[in-house]
C-alpha cells in the first residue's frame, strides 16, 4: 500500500448505525461454481425476493464485472487473481454500507476465495458451492462458452485445462443437477436467516 495514502475512519456514519436503519444484516453470499451451474441465475433470483422483502442488496456478477470494472483483465491465472481480489474490495465496501452482497464468480481456486474472506469479519461471509457436473453445464451452455472451448476458442477453461476447486469447508451446497433454482434459493435464504442476516 503506498504509505501517502491515509485511510479514513472518522465516518460519523457505521455499519451498525446502517444495519439499524435497514433492520437487517449485512454480508457477502458468495456464489461459486462451474460456468454454467446457474449461479447469477440464482443470484438475481435471491436478490429479487430480498428485494421485495425490503432487504438492501446488490449482485456483483461475473460477466458484468468484466465488461467495467475489470475489463482490463484476461484469464491468466496473475489476472484471475486480481480479478476475485477487485471484486472482494468491492463487495466489502457494499457490506460497510449496510448492504447485503450477493457475489456470482467462478473463483476456481480456493486460496484466492479464501483470501477474500479474511477481508470479512467472521460472521461476514457465507460461500455457496454451486455443485452441477460439468457435464450438465455442458449440456446446459447458456452463453455459448462450452462450444467455443471444444473448437479451441477459449484456452485455460475452468474444468477443462484449468482446475476448479470446490469449498472444503463452506456454509453451504446447493446441487443445481438435482434440484430446482428456486429451491436452492429457498435453501440459501433459509440460511441467512438462521445467521441473522434478515
Amino acid at each position: 500500500m503506498n504509505s501517502n495514502i491515509i485511510r479514513q475512519d472518522t465516518t460519523s456514519i457505521s455499519k451498525i448505525d446502517y444495519h439499524r436503519k435497514n433492520q437487517h444484516f449485512s454480508g457477502v453470499v458468495w456464489l461459486t461454481g462451474l460456468s454454467g451451474s446457474g449461479k447469477s441465475t440464482i443470484a438475481h433470483l435471491i436478490n429479487q425476493k430480498l428485494y421485495k422483502q425490503g432487504v438492501q442488496t446488490y449482485v456483483l456478477d461475473e460477466d458484468d464485472i468484466r465488461q467495467g470494472l475489470n475489463n482490463d483483465l484476461g484469464y491468466g491465472e496473475r489476472d484471475r487473481q486480481e480479478n476475485i481480489r477487485r471484486v472482494g474490495e468491492a463487495a466489502k465496501l457494499l457490506v460497510d454500507s449496510g448492504t447485503i452482497v450477493i457475489a456470482a464468480l467462478t473463483s476456481p481456486f480456493r486460496s484466492d476465495r479464501n483470501q477474500v474472506r479474511h477481508k470479512f469479519e467472521e460472521d461476514e461471509f457465507l460461500e455457496v458451492f454451486v455443485s452441477c457436473p460439468i457435464e450438465d453445464c455442458e449440456k446446459r451452455d447458456p452463453k455459448g462458452l462450452y462450444k467455443k472451448v471444444r473448437k479451441g476458442g477459449i484456452p485455460s477453461f475452468t474444468g477443462f485445462d484449468s482446475p476448479y476447486e470446490p469449498p472444503l469447508t463452506g456454509e453451504l451446497v446447493v446441487h443445481t443437477d438435482q434440484e430446482s433454482e428456486e429451491m436452492s434459493v429457498e435453501r440459501i435464504i433459509r440460511l441467512l436467516q438462521e445467521k441473522h442476516w434478515i
